[in-house]
């Protein structure tokens, strides 16, 4: 088991750096090029896009990972779930599609408040249905646990999404760089389906247009719950965003977004490793003793290492941001401290918060994403009043302490009816 974390973490590792790289180039990039406002927009994007990603899929990815790492020894249940998540996909994707076309203009205006911006929103359209296909693939590898694999396609993917906007940023500036970051995504395709089809594993009857009953049942519960998990993610940073924008400014908005870019992707390392790993491998456990000792491993590795990767980030966030962004962002430093706390706590959490998703916990997920969402919105526009722009950073710090006892209790209680 340990070899196996071990294992998953260094491979994932590698898919992550590659993926933080690509990210961080464009940031950089962007901050050079249009300063802490062009950061803010290009944080607002990325949510949209994330959004509507999420949404054009079904939100079966999860879902996939966990029939897929359960039925991948028995084929005819196998096929009848891949079947109807490829359905799943295709469907929702072109109902996206229509849906973003017709109200692209508004999109435009809400998000980045320029219909200027209107033109991204249709390839966005567009683009998220070969991103639906290329998420469902990925989903069919982590589920056969083909972590190699799985990492190969994240550098791959990491290397369009860095030399496209970088060359189409230097031609069209804010506008190319936001263009590029949709073709790339779309691109994304290409790699994944490249990689997969040369698996073991890889079957063209895996994508037949037919349903079964039973699967879509199955999948639906943790569509659910992704996309419940999915809407509430962006859409929580789109009003924070505005709420701080209300409140202060489109620069101190930008001070926000890089340190909590800077979060987000020291965490990756971290959540990665979970998802690739502890999600297929609690979906398959139903001995108690073995459920609770992949948790208990969980935290016996997990939880030192984001100790010591926030303390990092902490001693040389001087450095970090500088490198990162640009001496312009050095009004965001008093910003770490909160944020990097919140970040241990959040990750505490995280681990029980999967039990949920390997589980098929729909109610509770379903309550406690909706139920949390909106008391970090409370808690943002309450502390911020009192503290400033740092009181969103506290806000992250109280919602997620709560959120790790909730999960706790979740646990425990779940725990204490297994065999």
């Amino acid at each position: 088991m340990i070899l196996n974390i071990l294992r998953t973490g260094l491979l994932t590792s590698v898919a992550t750096v590659a993926r933080l790289l690509s990210g961080f180039l464009v940031m950089k990039f962007v901050a050079v090029l249009a300063g802490p406002e062009g950061v803010a927009q290009l944080g607002q994007f990325m949510s949209l896009t994330a959004l509507l990603v999420v949404f054009s899929g079904g939100g079966v990815g999860a879902g996939v990972v966990k029939y897929v790492a359960e039925y991948r020894e028995q084929n005819l249940p196998l096929h009848n779930l891949l079947n109807s998540a490829f359905c799943f996909s295709l469907v929702s994707s072109f109902v996206m599609c229509v849906a973003v076309l017709a109200f692209s203009e508004r999109i435009a205006l809400w998000l980045l408040g320029d219909p200027r911006y209107e033109s991204l929103i249709v390839v966005l359209a567009f683009a998220q249905i070969f991103v639906a296909l290329h998420n469902l693939i990925i989903s069919i590898i982590n589920g056969m646990m083909d972590v190699k694999r799985l990492a190969a396609v994240h550098v791959g993917g990491a290397a369009l999404g860095v030399l496209t906007p970088l060359l189409m940023g230097y031609y069209f500036h804010l506008y190319g760089v936001l263009l590029a970051f949709l073709l790339a995504q779309a691109s994304l395709l290409l790699v994944s389906f490249a990689f997969y089809r040369r698996s073991n594993y890889f079957d063209w009857s895996f994508f037949l247009l037919r349903w079964d009953v039973e699967a879509v049942k199955k999948l639906s519960r943790f569509a659910l719950m992704t996309l419940t998990s999915a809407l509430l993610a962006p859409v929580v940073q789109i009003a924070t965003r505005n709420i701080l924008a209300d409140k202060f400014s489109w620069e101190q908005v930008g001070y926000w977004q890089a340190v909590s870019k800077v979060s987000e992707a020291y965490l990756l390392f971290i959540t990665m490793a979970i998802t690739v790993y502890y999600l297929p491998k609690l979906s398959s456990i139903v001995d108690r003793k073995l459920f609770v000792s992949e948790i208990k491993s969980a935290y016996q590795y997990l939880f030192p290492a984001v100790v010591v990767s926030a303390l990092g980030i902490y001693i040389f966030r001087d450095v970090i941001t500088h490198v990162l962004f640009s001496d312009e962002f050095a009004g965001a430093l008093y910003l770490y401290a909160p944020q990097l706390l919140g970040d241990v706590i959040k990750i505490m959490a995280f681990v029980l918060s999967f039990i949920m998703l390997a589980k098929a916990m729909t109610r509770l997920f379903v309550f406690s994403e909706v139920f949390f969402s909106m008391t970090y919105i409370g808690w943002t526009y309450f502390l911020t009043d009192s503290f400033g722009l740092v009181g969103a950073m506290y806000a992250f710090v109280v919602n997620y302490a709560i959120y790790f006892l909730f999960c706790f209790v979740v646990a425990r209680r779940f725990i204490s009816t297994m065999k």
